[in-house]
């Protein structure tokens, strides 16, 4: 191996399935793999998966320094250096183009006994908050896909706004904390200021993408070993986000956090971290204005789904009642 550090991840806690491939990227294997992200951190934080010719890193540093070193190359986060070239779009009108979105849809789901935000929220909260940024008009989801398709990479969003799969996935994956952790939803109501810590503490606890593929330019040490020029990378960031190391107490949502690290998107003024912003903030504050006693429908709990791609599937809730517009 490598610098004489990796260890095969066959190794790693009796986690491999019965065909070498560690079961947490086998699709569906594993309905929780924060177990086997742990199991990783600890005893191998630089691990080789022999059948998919892949090296697995899963501390918060060396995750991060992948993300950002130049030593690693073929990859783009919405967020990233590169996402400077994109057309940069008007923060105060999108705010509100996203803000009337969320009221529409808000509002045409308080009227109802039984909802699934998944279906009837997060996936058109940003394809439609897109369409209308840049002109159009929809009639259906599959009108609004293509519209999205076939103006935004050209329109005033550019491609990673146009991709709107993550910002749905990560819109689900922070309702589904805003209305399980105990009181959040109430704080957030009276407290709307908290919303973008909270949903910066979703995006590090509970990212939409685990998993992102990295390749070595150079030989480059990591934690564990030292990676070859040439070398595939998982970079895996619900591991990451869960490093005791780098966060106190990681599993827990903890509003208190000053520094949340999280590494589903970079740093940078993308249009895609400006919407996925934009829809998080006004999403919750829309939900919690047209429902204030929403909640889970009776019997339902999320379930996350997904292992490179990771949130609930469906978000079953009882609407409570309409506050008067």
């Amino acid at each position: 191996m490598p610098g004489g550090g990796g260890a095969d991840v066959r190794g790693a806690g009796g986690s491999g399935g019965g065909n070498g491939v560690p079961r947490v990227l086998l699709r569906g294997a594993v309905p929780d793999p924060y177990p086997f992200y742990r199991t990783l951190r600890e005893r191998s934080p630089l691990a080789y998966e022999p059948v998919l010719g892949v090296w697995l890193v899963s501390r918060y540093d060396d995750v991060s320094l992948a993300l950002t070193d130049p030593r690693f190359t073929q990859g783009h986060r919405p967020g990233d250096p590169d996402c400077a070239a994109h057309p940069v779009l008007p923060e105060r009108g999108l705010g509100e183009v996203v803000e009337r979105t969320a009221y529409v849809l808000a509002r045409r789901i308080a009227g109802r006994g039984r909802a699934d935000l998944v279906e009837e929220f997060c996936r058109w909260l940003p394809a439609g908050a897109l369409a209308t940024a840049v002109g159009g008009a929809c009639r259906d989801g599959r009108d609004l896909s293509r519209l999205v398709r076939r103006r935004a990479e050209t329109a005033p969003a550019g491609p990673c706004a146009s991709r709107t799969a993550v910002r749905e996935t990560a819109l689900a994956a922070f309702l589904a904390n805003v209305l399980g952790e105990p009181g959040l939803g109430a704080l957030l109501r009276e407290h709307p200021a908290l919303i973008p810590r909270a949903w910066a503490e979703s995006l590090r606890r509970d990212p939409p993408v685990q998993v992102v593929l990295r390749r070595t330019s150079a030989e480059v040490e990591v934690t564990g070993g030292t990676l070859p020029p040439g070398a595939r990378v998982a970079c895996l960031i619900g591991a990451a986000g869960r490093d005791p190391a780098r966060f106190r107490d990681p599993d827990r949502f903890d509003l208190a956090r000053t520094d949340p690290g999280q590494l589903t998107f970079g740093t940078g003024s993308c249009p895609a971290v400006l919407l996925a912003g934009l829809e998080a903030e006004h999403g919750v504050r829309a939900l919690l204005t047209a429902m204030p006693a929403l909640r889970w429908a009776d019997g339902f709990r999320p379930v996350p789904a997904g292992l490179v791609v990771r949130a609930p599937r469906t978000l079953l809730v009882s609407p409570g009642g309409r506050r008067g517009s």
